[in-house]
């Protein structure tokens, strides 16, 4: 193990991580209060003139990277985990389903701000960073060329798709530019912040989960989920589910009813009838995401008891690439301390194999829905090797609702991609797949060496957790298209190899002054 003072040079978590002292609390309200600035007032704004709304957002997002650059990502993570909070509130004011999800593209409009702004002074700063940001800079931008170019492509078949799998793609990328620059250029305290966030996350999904009809009332729960159930209405999607399950919505309770970990081969046991947790961002896979991430985060800056708080709600939201996320990294922190950084990674592969083809050969078997979805991406890139552009299949595609599963499920595929962000990927990409998938291998590898040198926990997670995301692709869209799975982990991943850049910096350049002492 690293001494101390290595620690405190190498992590830019622990280096601020002694309690919350005055100052400390106070920038943890002021980024608070920006981040709720930036995005409670968005449906009301909407509301009044989307002319009004889109140029409020982007001046606001320029204002805090302007004024408080340091804690741009902490404020992109509280956005994108809090802002369906507010829109659910206020969402009396929505007129329709369409109108609700533009308003909910907010987010992803100031984050996008945010880094495009971050993004230009890096621009103009280009010649003061070190070669490994650059690379890292270079070698993303390069990604997000070919991601721009077969969204023109798709864009001319299916516009609205093709946008919604840009932004889903593109954002993790965004997050992880924005906390590499942030984190190399500034010596940010994001610990406290981060912890906050986590907090209020979590009681969020415990009020919900004990007091359903509180939470409900006071977030205007019936009024949002009311335009979902306008959409399932004129989409024949709840006559489609009624007629092939015989189950009938009574309430909106009904809706939230789901199978424990939503596979048949734990029938049986008395686990159909748990209540989905939504969360404050009111999308059950994805909030079970983000609590994984806030558990291990949590154990890895030394907050084990507020970790352990959250536990159980990553089980009893029931989503397996959440659960196996967290087994996984909390197995190789524990691996890489009895057997050693190199052995740990080499286990964590094969480990990673092995589940992806077990995964697929008893999906297969058994008609999971997912491993079907991968199959008809896998086969659509056979046929078509060079991609489709993005929109092309996947779950937020038009021809979604219209897939027979009972027919795919004796096919062994679906026509299409679906229920994988793999297959989608490689459905709609191609083989230049392998850029986006690869570049976060990459990213991920980087970390573990900060990792295997220093044994700094964080810098652990943000290795191990975006290498088993990137595996629970293949079984989930959410796994790489929902903001709290991969994006969170791009960001924290720039900002450990971000700072350990800014670290190094500063000692090579304290050494020869000290010398000269």
């Amino acid at each position: 193990m690293p001494a101390p003072h290595a620690l405190a040079v190498l992590d830019p978590v622990r280096l601020n991580q002694r309690g919350l002292a005055s100052g400390q609390a106070h920038e943890v309200a002021l980024t608070i209060a920006f981040a709720v600035a930036s995005i409670a007032f968005a449906p009301l704004l909407h509301a009044t003139s989307p002319l009004l709304a889109i140029p409020t957002q982007t001046l606001v997002a320029c204002a805090i990277v302007a004024a408080a650059p340091a804690y741009a990502p902490p404020i992109a993570i509280f956005i994108l985990l809090f802002q369906n909070l507010f829109v659910s509130i206020l969402s009396s004011y929505v007129a329709s389903p369409s109108e609700l999800e533009f308003i909910k593209g907010y987010n992803f409009l100031n984050c996008a701000v945010m880094w495009l702004a971050t993004f230009a002074l890096y621009v103009f700063r280009l010649r003061d960073r070190s070669p490994q940001v650059n690379r890292l800079m270079i070698g993303s931008t390069l990604v997000l060329s070919v991601v721009m170019l077969y969204f023109f492509a798709g864009f001319l078949e299916n516009g609205l798709a093709a946008s919604i799998y840009l932004r889903n793609i593109v954002l993790p990328l965004f997050l992880f530019q924005l906390g590499l620059l942030t984190a190399a250029t500034y010596e940010n305290r994001v610990t406290p912040i981060l912890v906050t966030i986590a907090v209020l996350f979590v009681l969020c999904g415990y009020i919900e989960l004990v007091f359903r009809d509180f939470w409900l009332a006071l977030t205007n729960g019936y009024a949002y989920w009311h335009f979902d159930e306008i959409k399932a209405t004129d989409s024949g999607v709840w006559e489609r589910e009624m007629r092939a399950t015989g189950q009938v919505f009574v309430d909106l309770k009904d809706r939230f009813s789901f199978s424990f970990l939503n596979t048949p081969l734990l029938e049986g046991l008395g686990l159909s009838s748990m209540l989905r947790v939504f969360g404050p961002n009111i999308s059950a896979i994805s909030y079970a995401y983000g609590v994984g991430f806030f558990v291990l985060f949590l154990f890895s800056v030394g907050r084990p008891l507020l970790a352990i708080s959250a536990l159980p709600l990553v089980v009893l939201c029931g989503v397996k690439g959440a659960i196996i996320q967290v087994l996984f990294v909390g197995l190789a922190w524990i691996s890489t301390r009895l057997l050693g950084a190199v052995v740990t990674l080499v286990l964590g592969f094969l480990a990673l194999i092995a589940y992806v083809i077990l995964g697929l050969y008893i999906g297969l078997q058994i008609g999971d829905y997912h491993v079907i979805g991968f199959m008809g991406g896998w086969h659509g890139f056979l046929q078509q090797p060079l991609g489709r552009g993005l929109g092309a299949g996947g779950n937020l595609s038009a021809d979604f609702s219209l897939i027979d599963w009972s027919a795919a499920q004796r096919a062994g595929s679906v026509d299409g991609a679906v229920e994988s962000a793999v297959g989608v990927l490689l459905y709609q990409m191609g083989i230049a797949a392998v850029l986006p998938l690869g570049l976060f291998f990459v990213i991920a590898m980087k970390a573990w060496r900060l990792y295997a040198a220093s044994g700094l926990l964080t810098q652990g997670f943000a290795s191990f957790g975006i290498l088993v995301v990137l595996v629970n692709g293949f079984f989930q869209e959410e796994a790489l298209f929902g903001p709290p799975a991969l994006g969170l982990l791009a960001c924290l991943a720039g900002l450990v190899i971000g700072s350990a850049v800014r670290s190094r910096s500063r000692s090579s350049v304290a050494a020869p002054q000290q010398a000269r002492v």
